[in-house]
């Protein structure tokens, strides 16, 4: 049998067990109530539209007649479309062209900071992110008149002996003359975001490395660039996500032309559902959901590629 002490070690045991059960409890029921308003904005106004896309997809809808179950029809439409690929093309090649563009200069730009120091770094920082606070449209405009016959880009491909371009109008550089202005406002915020990034790393590990006399490609290839791999993943995927739902700088720009060089995703949905066609609404609604899938297996895809593993100091 056992004695008292031990019977009233037991007991201590359990009480503590069970105070700490309460705790857990309580802190559990806490952090319930926390995220509680998150979950239940984002029910209302991601989770329930998003189901009642999938569900209006099977059906034929008509303004004029009640809705006619099709099942999978629409999507079947949607995949047997060559333009609907012609806009995913599109879009992965302004993917193409200004995310990798984007990080680049604005690793560049925020290693640059990170070496100055006082007003000057003040200065560009508040620069630097003027953009990000511009709308689309006006950067589309903007870009417009530089683009045009007598405009900015004309004057300084002249001073190199190259004539006129029409670069809004000829179907092989109009997606490159869209992806400047893509470039533009994009590359501002993610030069902040890596200056952030980049200013967390001790300082220590820098002046090591120059005291073996390494200069700054190397400090950049063997210190800065894996410890901020996981801030490159985020850009990467934020990157590709935004960029290849395109669609106001193209829209403003060309409308999608020349001859559908410029017609991303999105403006392609935005114009099927515009169409005069009885069942626009169904086939753009399908086509937004595939448009869906295609941006998750993207994301899905980068993640496997990068395969991102927590940085550790020490």
């Amino acid at each position: 049998m056992a004695t008292r002490a031990e019977t009233l070690g037991r007991v201590k045991v359990f009480r503590t067990a069970k105070r700490k059960r309460g705790r857990l409890h309580q802190s559990n029921l806490t952090a319930y109530l926390m995220i509680a308003p998150m979950v239940v904005l984002l029910s209302i106004f991601v989770l329930y539209p998003l189901g009642y896309a999938v569900y209006l997809s099977g059906y034929r809808i008509s303004f004029y007649k009640g809705n006619q179950w099709v099942g999978l029809d629409f999507y079947r439409y949607v995949l047997d479309d060559p333009r609907f690929w012609a806009s995913v093309r599109v879009g992965f090649k302004y993917v193409a062209m200004t995310v990798p563009t984007m990080i680049i200069l604005a690793f560049l730009l925020a290693s640059l900071i990170r070496s100055l120091s006082g007003w000057m770094a003040t200065v560009l920082k508040t620069t630097v992110y003027v953009p990000a606070v511009l709308s689309s449209v006006i950067a589309s405009v903007v870009f417009v008149f530089i683009y045009q016959d007598q405009g900015v880009a004309n004057w300084f491909v002249g001073l190199f002996g190259i004539g006129p371009v029409a670069w809004l109008n000829d179907p092989g550089v109009s997606l490159a003359a869209i992806a400047a202005p893509g470039v533009w406002l994009g590359f501002g915020i993610s030069t902040l975001i890596l200056l952030a990034a980049m200013l967390d790393i001790p300082q220590s590990y820098y002046e090591s490395a120059s005291l073996d006399g390494a200069g700054f490609f190397r400090k950049s290839r063997y210190i800065t660039i894996p410890l901020l791999r996981n801030v490159f993943l985020f850009l990467i995927v934020t990157g590709v996500v935004l960029t290849l739902q395109e669609f106001l700088l193209p829209l403003i720009m060309t409308g999608g032309g020349p001859v559908d060089a410029t017609n991303t995703p999105n403006l392609f949905i935005f114009n099927s559902f515009r169409d005069f066609t009885p069942y626009a609404t169904s086939f753009s609604l399908a086509a937004s959901l595939i448009l869906f899938a295609v941006l998750g297996a993207v994301s899905l895809l980068i993640f496997k590629a990068v395969n991102s593993v927590k940085a550790v100091d020490g």
